[in-house]
């Protein structure tokens, strides 16, 4: 039997009346004036609903005392982002003026431990950081600088280690990042990480600014950081709070009051949810050869332990039908691919999006065509991909996922694969060594959404030509002034990818074509890195603009080649850098298929995960009115 959990926010009196069966349905819920006899006016449904959330993985250390006084001591400033080089020479300069006894080690004495692995992962940079720490025998650990979604979690993983071994640590953050490392450290086993806040942008700041704040405002709240004793309140409202059975309700409300009181425990996006009872997470179960308690997988940021139950229930939140489930389940292994989530923190924005392939897709009715992504069915599965962020990951917005300007909606689309045969090219998952007959789903990010290109042309190789410009401007970041490679998403629509495969008979080929073609002038390159690097590093460090030109000259691949037609010089040959490399680009053909559109989408890595059907599908579906799976089978004649 399962027991009910509602804390303070049960209704005694109610618990009286009813048992915890019945309150696992629907319940009519009369207000104070109703008597004996409601009417309509005063009568509203009540729902017993349980948790979203799972449990957390990691166990939360006791940490070592902090320091009576700095002097004697030896201690570590480590740490490679946002002006450390301005700031961290400058409470060297303190430490040694106000504790002459002290000695003082920066990064390039010690190291840096990058971000703290997850549980069960060895990481090198990790591992060699802890040794020279007790090689070195540091007894203080300040690390930062804390500036950015990236940036924050990779200066908190120096201090993470030195907690884990006993050594005290602070880290030094922007406002707004607070948060995210003290999150980033109790995910981490650290329950209380003490944070000395810089009051400003550290990037906006000129040189005498970040000494000046760095001496007033920074320096006082490192000392007390790693001298004040930490109290046992402080570990308290750290720590998480042991949760009832998994399966037990947690509320029972209206359809506002549980919206309320999910909101209130961040347990929702903020728009109205399906409310999780029981019986519809039950019905979820019945479409998964899944057992309820099964781990599907333990997801960061907060290494929670997501079960089958766990995806149920966010799946009714976000509305899904339960023959869904498969589809989730294998959505939310894929959410814990390295190479999806790194980037998903950034104040960058990176939004996150998937796609399925297979005859379930065509099954279900997610739809490839004009519009897709505002289907009932895509819309559905979109909206648990971004409650699962929240309540399977432990992402949160101003807390670890710190978009400047916030984040959209995540999207969900199909791939046409009767256009991907009709045109002569292998789908997607096939071209990833997949079977035409199996079912996958593939999670990406995305840096934009939308500026699509519409080719005017019947010519193949200047369809290519514009895919490749398009390809160039569309790079890493604003002016393409990150990374010099890029994954990208390009979505071609049938009538495009019918021309591009008269002239390329498979994918690989057209790539093969556009890696050729993307490049961009050194001196655009440039001149966007310099002026516009996002990892903080102030009109380019310590050179001039033509130094700066000169190293990526020779880091990026620098060649002399025919100026691009597109390019408006009066020069046969410039200087430029390739943009686009094998292997980091994913080619879908979708969308409306009577119009002539591509569109160039930058951002993180994808990855895809094969979908895992019960093994009585068929008649489940047929029991939902569905026909056999085998009816959506289509035979691929494409090249690869």
């Amino acid at each position: 039997m399962r027991f009910p959990n509602y804390g303070l926010t049960f209704l005694i009196s109610v618990f009286s009346i009813f048992s915890p069966v019945v309150l696992a349905q629907e319940r009519i819920v009369c207000d104070e004036t109703c008597g004996t006899t409601p009417d309509a006016k005063s009568v509203s449904v009540g729902y017993a609903v349980v948790s979203p959330v799972g449990r957390s993985t990691v166990g939360s250390i006791r940490q070592a005392p902090r320091l009576t006084t700095l002097d004697g001591k030896t201690i570590a400033v480590v740490g490679e982002s946002f002006m450390c080089r301005i700031t961290h020479p400058e409470i060297k300069r303190l430490i040694e003026r106000n504790y002459p006894g002290a000695k003082v080690l920066l990064l390039d004495e010690v190291g840096t431990a990058g971000p703290y692995p997850a549980p069960g992962i060895r990481r090198k940079t990790k591992d060699d950081f802890e040794q020279r720490l007790k090689e070195l025998k540091v007894d203080a650990v300040i690390s930062g600088n804390g500036g950015c979604g990236l940036c924050t979690p990779k200066e908190v993983g120096s201090c993470l280690v030195a907690e884990h071994i006993g050594i005290p640590s602070v880290i030094i953050c922007a406002p707004g990042f607070s948060a995210q490392a003290r999150y980033t450290a109790a995910n981490n086993g650290v329950p209380v990480m003490r944070v000395a806040e810089y009051p400003g942008a550290f990037a906006m700041d000129s040189d005498e600014v970040l000494i000046r704040n760095t001496r007033q405002v920074v320096w006082p709240q490192v000392v007390d950081a790693l001298t004040r004793q930490i109290t046992p309140q402080e570990t308290t409202a750290c720590l998480q709070a042991e949760q009832a059975g998994l399966r037990d309700d947690v509320f029972f409300g209206t359809l506002e009051e549980i919206d309320g009181y999910f909101r209130e425990m961040k347990w929702t996006d903020g728009l109205p949810i399906v409310p999780p009872t029981y019986d519809r997470v039950e019905e979820m179960m019945r479409f998964t050869d899944c057992k309820w308690d099964q781990t599907v997988a333990v997801l960061p940021v907060a290494h929670r332990n997501t079960t089958a139950w766990h995806v149920a229930v966010n799946g009714v939140m976000a509305g899904c039908k339960p023959e869904f489930m498969p589809v989730l389940i294998a959505l939310t292994k894929a959410l814990g691919d390295p190479g999806f989530r790194r980037t998903l923190a950034s104040t960058h924005a990176w939004m996150p999006y998937c796609w399925l392939n297979g005859p379930v897709a065509r099954q279900l009715g997610i739809d490839c065509g004009q519009g897709e992504i505002n289907e009932s069915a895509n819309m559905a599965i979109a909206r648990f991909m971004n409650l699962a962020l929240i309540n399977l990951c432990g992402y949160y917005v101003k807390q670890d996922r710190m978009g400047t300007f916030g984040y959209p909606m995540p999207w969900c689309m199909a791939e046409d694969e009767a256009a991907c045969v009709r045109v002569g090219w292998q789908p997607y998952h096939v071209r990833t060594g997949y079977r035409m007959e199996d079912n996958t789903v593939t999670v990406a990010s995305a840096l934009l959404w939308g500026n699509n290109m519409a080719p005017s042309t019947t010519d193949a190789e200047r369809i290519a030509q514009l895919m490749a410009w398009d390809i160039s401007e569309r790079c890493q970041f604003a002016l393409g002034s990150g990374r010099q490679f890029t994954f990208r998403t390009v979505l071609l629509t049938e009538p495009v990818a019918r021309i591009l495969a008269q002239r390329y008979s498979s994918v690989a080929q057209l790539e093969d074509c556009l890696v050729d073609a993307s490049r961009r002038p050194l001196r655009e390159r440039a001149f966007a890195n310099y002026y516009a690097n996002p990892g903080g590093a102030k009109d380019g460090g310590r050179h001039n603009l033509m130094q700066y030109t000169g190293y990526l000259r020779r880091s990026e691949g620098a060649a002399m080649t025919e100026a691009p037609e597109w390019y408006c010089t009066p020069e046969d040959y410039i200087e430029t850098v390739p943009t686009m490399q094998h292997g980091m680009t994913q080619f879908l053909v979708t969308g409306d298929n009577s119009r002539n559109k591509i569109q160039t989408m930058p951002g993180g890595a994808c990855a895809t995960v094969k979908v895992e059907l019960p093994h009585d599908w068929d008649r489940l579906m047929a029991e939902r009115g569905y026909r056999s799976l085998s009816d959506f089978r289509i035979q691929s004649s494409g090249k690869d």
